[in-house]
C-alpha cells in the first residue's frame, strides 16, 4: 500500500497543529507548512511521519518549490489542507491600502497558487482532497472587517470554483467555514468571563476536516459550518 501524504499549509498553534496530530495518528504522511522553521523543527519532533517545510503564502514563487519539495521528500500530496489566513480587523477609515491588499495575498492568492502546484500531481494520480479554512466573514462584511471579510469571501469565491472544476475529476474541494473563537489558552486568558463551551477546541475542527477528507463522491460537502452552541448566527 502506497504511503498518504497530507500537506498543511499555515501550521501555527491552534487548528494547524490539531490537523496535523490527526492526520498523523490516522498515519499520513504530513508536511507542516509555514514561515516558522523553528516552530515547525520542534514540531516534527512530536508529530510522527510529519517533515517541516518553510512557506511563504505571500512569496508567489513558493508554492510551486514547496509542493515540489513535498512530492520529491514525503511522495505526491494527496490532501492539501490550506489553513492559512491573515486579515486586519478594521473598518473603511482605518483600514490601509496594505492591510487590505495582504489580507488579498494571504486568503486568497495564497490558495490559488497552492491549489494550480497540488492539482496536477493529483490528476495524475486519479484523486485528491483540497480544504480550505475559511470563516464566517466570507459570507457577510461587517464594519470592521473591511480587509478580512472581502478577502475571505474571494477565496470562497475561488473555492466554488474549484470544487466545480475538479469534481468531475475525482478532486474533492471544501470550504470550512469557522464561526466562533479558538479556544487556545492564550485566547481564553483574555476572555476569562467566557466558559470552554463558548469556544471552538481546534481538535474538534482537525476531525471534521478529516471526515472531509474522507467522504465518497455520491455525497460530497462542499461547505461545512462549524460553530460551538453559543455562538449568535
Amino acid at each position: 500500500m502506497s504511503k498518504k501524504v497530507c500537506a498543511v499549509i499555515g501550521v501555527g498553534p491552534g487548528n494547524g497543529v490539531s490537523i496535523a496530530n490527526k492526520f498523523s495518528e490516522e498515519e499520513y504522511e504530513v508536511a507542516l507548512c509555514s514561515r516558522n522553521m523553528e516552530f515547525l523543527e520542534k514540531l516534527s519532533n512530536e508529530i510522527n511521519r510529519s517533515y517541516a517545510f518553510e512557506y511563504d503564502v505571500t512569496n508567489i514563487n513558493a508554492a510551486e518549490k514547496v509542493i515540489s519539495d513535498i512530492n520529491e521528500t514525503i511522495g505526491t500530496v494527496d490532501v492539501l489542507v490550506y489553513n492559512a489566513g491573515a486579515g486586519q480587523f478594521a473598518n473603511i477609515d482605518n483600514a490601509t491600502v496594505d492591510s487590505f491588499q495582504n489580507a488579498w495575498e494571504v486568503n486568497a492568492r495564497g490558495l490559488f497558487l497552492a491549489a494550480k502546484s497540488v492539482i496536477p500531481g493529483m490528476r495524475a494520480k486519479g484523486s485528491g482532497r483540497i480544504i480550505i479554512i475559511g470563516a464566517t466573514a466570507s459570507l457577510r462584511g461587517n464594519v470592521g472587517t473591511v480587509p478580512f471579510a472581502s478577502a475571505k469571501a474571494a477565496q470562497r469565491s475561488l473555492a466554488q470554483s474549484l470544487a466545480k472544476t475538479l469534481g468531475p475529476e475525482n478532486i474533492h474541494v471544501s470550504y470550512v467555514i469557522v464561526d466562533g473563537v479558538i479556544g487556545l489558552e492564550t485566547t481564553k486568558k483574555h476572555m476569562p468571563d467566557k466558559s470552554n463551551d463558548f469556544f471552538i477546541d481546534p481538535d474538534d475542527i482537525a476531525e471534521s476536516v478529516y471526515f472531509l477528507s474522507q467522504q465518497q463522491k455520491s455525497a460530497w460537502t462542499f461547505e461545512l459550518d462549524l460553530r460551538p452552541f453559543g455562538e449568535k448566527w
